[in-house]
C-alpha cells in the first residue's frame, strides 16, 4: 500500500524532479544519478511525511535539499568513475524540444547563481507563493520578497552582460 502511494505520488509530480535535475545536474549522467538520489531521498523520507503540505511543496524540498547536498559533495571531492545506466530504465532528462535564445540567455544566467537563489528562483519561476518558497527553502515569507527582487536584479545585469560579450 506504502509503496503504491510513493509510485503514485512520483508519477504525479515526476516534473518537479526532472526540473530540479536539470537546474543542478552538470550533465547527462549527472542528471540521472542526481534523479536517482532524489527518488532515494524521497523513497526515505515518504513514511514521515504527514501532509501537512501539499505533496508537491514536500517533494521540492526534499529534491532541492538533495541537489544542494550533492552539488557541495560533488564540489569537494574528486571526480568519480560513474556506472553504465544500461540497465537502469530511467528517463531521458534531455529530452526537452529546443529552448529558444532567450530561454538559453535565462538558463545560462541562472546557471550563474548560488544554489539557493537557484531553488528560490525555479519555485517563484514555478508560479509557488511566498508561502510555498518559504516552506521548502525554510527562510521567512518577507525574506523570500527580498530575495527574489534580488534575484531578479542579479539575473538582469548577468544576461545584460552576456548580451554586451556577444556583441
Amino acid at each position: 500500500m506504502m509503496e503504491h502511494a510513493f509510485v503514485e505520488m512520483i508519477n504525479i509530480h515526476r516534473g518537479i524532479i526532472y526540473k530540479v535535475c536539470n537546474l543542478y545536474g552538470l550533465d547527462q549522467e549527472d542528471k540521472n544519478d542526481l534523479f536517482q538520489e532524489v527518488v532515494l531521498q524521497l523513497w526515505k523520507a515518504f513514511p514521515s511525511f504527514r501532509q501537512e503540505s501539499k505533496p508537491s511543496t514536500w517533494m521540492y524540498r526534499i529534491a532541492l535539499n538533495t541537489a544542494i547536498t550533492n552539488f557541495r559533495k560533488t564540489s569537494r571531492r574528486p571526480e568519480s568513475r560513474g556506472i553504465s545506466t544500461d540497465e537502469f530504465q530511467i528517463p531521458d532528462l534531455g529530452a526537452y524540444p529546443e529552448e529558444d535564445e532567450q530561454m538559453s540567455l535565462l538558463k545560462r544566467a541562472i546557471d550563474c547563481l548560488t544554489e539557493i537563489e537557484k531553488a528560490i528562483i525555479l519555485l517563484h519561476l514555478e508560479d509557488k507563493t511566498y508561502d510555498e518558497i518559504s516552506d521548502v527553502i525554510g527562510i521567512s515569507k518577507s525574506n523570500v520578497g527580498v530575495r527574489i527582487t534580488r534575484i531578479k536584479i542579479k539575473l538582469e545585469k548577468i544576461i545584460k552582460s552576456d548580451r554586451y560579450e556577444l556583441r
